[in-house]
């Protein structure tokens, strides 16, 4: 609207490609931006960085008379294809701008100029760093918005002829943001070329049945890539390269591979190709809130996937499952370090849980966790015995609770440490049967780990150099052992319900957390619950 309200005197001119001589142009940006007026939002934001590039540094006329303006207005028309949405953009104002430069009017061209370049430093900046404010779509992601130089973008894009090679190259550039882009454009043309009719719910269907609903089925997995097509498989039985189809089917959504046609698995089937674009587009913005950087060896953990990865020169060099915080104890987003290793740790009671699962025991029976804890009051070791329990609530509760090392230790007999202000961290655990699940949402917050002594063996032998007979005998003795590693190791735990899997697969997950409804919500100007 401001847009519009600056360009109200010249909206019935004849569009002309025609343009001021350059020199015309920036004595009227200088005017412009020098005068005591101030400006609309799009320019005055950004007014001191215009100031330095057009005025101190005598950058040329990038936009006018260059025919560089269309290319541009392509390029936010085909926002989608960078994950990014063509209605967040005044395309037809700019349109508006370019058609009524006047070249006998430099003011009119001088506005263009300026439009131009703040709409392209805002489109640089949402396809570089995001739309949004991580902390304020979920209380639980702990990445800072990152920040742009925005007098870099101007004296970069002006050095650049083509402003979409530019913006090419000023996008994120790690592996997994350029694989989601691919995906995306996938998804994007199937949504435009196919129908994708619900299939209705019903019975299970097993391998060798004959259901009417297969060849549907078996169409929609054609599709999805899933299967070949091809072969034996026609008509209504739930043949064998079918059921290979929907086992990789579920493999790559999360589902267990079991090769049977139940509820989820149609619901899945089901996603329309627009619907898996849109969870594209949204992980796409997750990868723009990211470190640039995030070493060369570093640890992931997928929250949604429930899966940490270890990478090597962008190399996935192993892989095990994890359990991850529960619905109501999530595990928060956020980037640190591993420091050191723990052997047969202690554990501290986090508050919550102190207060919300153990005191409750301890009125009933004062001496429920006295085999295996250790109770401290106000910091000083106190006795279990003479504790009336009933007298202390939440806000009223001078104690902590600290398990022994032992084999019923929350924590397990190792845990890896990277200090952040959200207390978590990656441990092993007793309860070896939460990791037979395929949804593995179950823990406090903290990350537990399938193969915690592996890990343990890695981190400890190859990086911090202990020979293996050192660390056997460490865990053999009971005792609490800290092993500090030499370098330390990035961890960044996402929350990743789109990506690339092995091979080339497009995997996607559940959104167990309810951070796509949010993220999504929040990207659309509407409120989330």
């Amino acid at each position: 609207m401001l847009v519009c309200a600056y360009l109200a005197a010249g909206a019935h001119a004849k569009p002309t490609t025609a343009a001021p001589p350059p020199a015309e142009v920036q004595t009227a940006i200088a005017d412009v931006l020098n005068g005591p007026d101030r400006l609309p939002l799009p320019l005055e934001r950004i007014r001191p960085a215009l100031i330095a590039h057009y005025i101190r540094d005598q950058a040329p006329i990038y936009w006018v008379g260059t025919g560089r303006m269309t290319p541009f207005l392509q390029r936010l028309a085909d926002a989608g294809d960078d994950g990014l949405n063509p209605a967040d953009y005044p395309i037809d104002a700019l349109i508006q701008l370019r058609d009524t430069i006047d070249p006998n009017d430099a003011d009119s061209a001088a506005l263009a100029e300026l439009f131009f370049t703040a709409f392209f430093v805002n489109y640089a900046t949402d396809l570089k760093i995001g739309r949004l404010t991580p902390t304020k779509v979920d209380p639980k992601n702990y990445r800072n918005r990152k920040t742009v130089d925005v007098l870099a973008i101007m004296t970069g894009f002006s050095k650049q002829n083509d402003p979409g090679d530019f913006l090419d190259a000023f996008e994120p550039h790690n592996p997994h943001y350029q694989a989601l882009k691919k995906i995306l454009a996938l998804y994007r043309a199937m949504s435009e070329s196919v129908d994708w009719d619900a299939i209705p719910m019903g019975a299970d269907i097993k391998p060798g049945d004959s259901d009417p609903r297969i060849p549907d089925i078996r169409e929609k997995l054609m599709l999805t890539g899933d299967h070949p097509g091809g072969g034996a498989g026609q008509g209504d039985l739930y043949d064998s390269s079918t059921v290979l189809a929907v086992r990789s089917f579920q493999l790559r959504n999360g589902l267990e591979p079991r090769g049977i046609i139940g509820k989820q698995t149609i619901l899945a089937l089901n996603v329309p190709p627009a619907n898996r674009a849109r969870q594209v587009m949204l992980n796409m913005e997750r990868w723009r809130w990211m470190p640039e950087d995030l070493g060369a060896h570093h640890y992931m953990v997928n929250l949604a996937a429930f899966e940490l990865s270890e990478i090597q020169n962008e190399d996935i060099v192993d892989r095990m499952d994890v359990v991850v915080g529960a619905v109501a104890t999530q595990t928060p987003e956020f980037s640190d370090e591993l420091e050191y290793v723990e052997i047969n740790p202690t554990w501290t009671v986090p508050y919550s849980i102190a207060t919300g699962e153990m005191l409750p025991k301890l009125r009933r029976n004062p001496s429920a966790y006295a085999g295996d804890f250790e109770v401290f009051m106000n910091g000083k070791l106190a006795s279990w015995g003479g504790i009336n329990w009933n007298a202390y609530g939440k806000g009223n509760f001078p104690f902590t609770f600290r398990q022994k090392p032992g084999p019923r230790n929350a924590l397990g007999k190792v845990k890896f440490m990277l200090p952040n202000p959200y207390n978590i961290y990656l441990h092993d655990t007793p309860a070896k049967d939460k990791f037979l699940a395929i949804t593995r949402a179950f823990s406090h917050g903290c990350i537990r780990l399938s193969r915690p002594i592996d890990l343990a063996n890695r981190l400890v032998g190859g990086f911090a150099g202990w020979p293996k007979p050192k660390i056997d005998q460490a865990f053999a003795s009971g005792k609490t052992t800290r092993v500090p590693l030499p370098q330390h190791i990035p961890v960044h735990l996402i929350y990743a319900t789109a990506f690339e899997g092995d091979g080339g697969s497009i995997e996607f997950r559940p959104d167990i957390y309810g951070r796509d409804r949010k993220l999504d919500a929040a990207l659309s100007g509407k409120p989330s619950s």
